[in-house]
């Protein structure tokens, strides 16, 4: 009998951990898996993510680097463990940092309306 998947299914989907149950300015998630992660920190690329915040709800999302305001982390409308619903947005990402083998992404500003995805 088949067994789940217990992380990302793709092979260029990143597994990210998130400290709480929803993203805001400040919040930090750790980038898990890179191949590079010096470096990504240094100057990150486009990849798939699979956000797992702090009430395991998991969500698949995604690091942009081409738009105007710079690098945004993506990510799709989604409901918290405690049912509280999350609209999507394009959150800025102010800082990337290597800490050992993952990266950190910090968010910075206000949610944007996510668009295109």
């Amino acid at each position: 009998m088949p067994q789940p998947a217990s992380g990302p299914t793709e092979p260029d989907t990143f597994l990210t951990l998130c400290g709480h149950t929803h993203l805001f300015p400040g919040a930090r998630c750790r980038v898990q898996g890179l191949p590079d992660p010096e470096a990504f920190a240094v100057r990150p690329r486009p990849v798939d993510v699979l956000l797992r915040f702090s009430d395991s709800v998991t969500v698949d999302a995604e690091v942009r680097t081409d738009g105007p305001d710079g690098a945004v982390l993506a990510v799709p409308a989604y409901t918290t463990g405690a049912g509280t619903p999350i609209d999507g947005r394009a959150w800025l990402i102010r800082e990337f940092t290597r800490t050992g083998d993952e990266v950190e992404l910090t968010i910075g500003g206000g949610p944007r309306p996510r668009g295109g995805c």
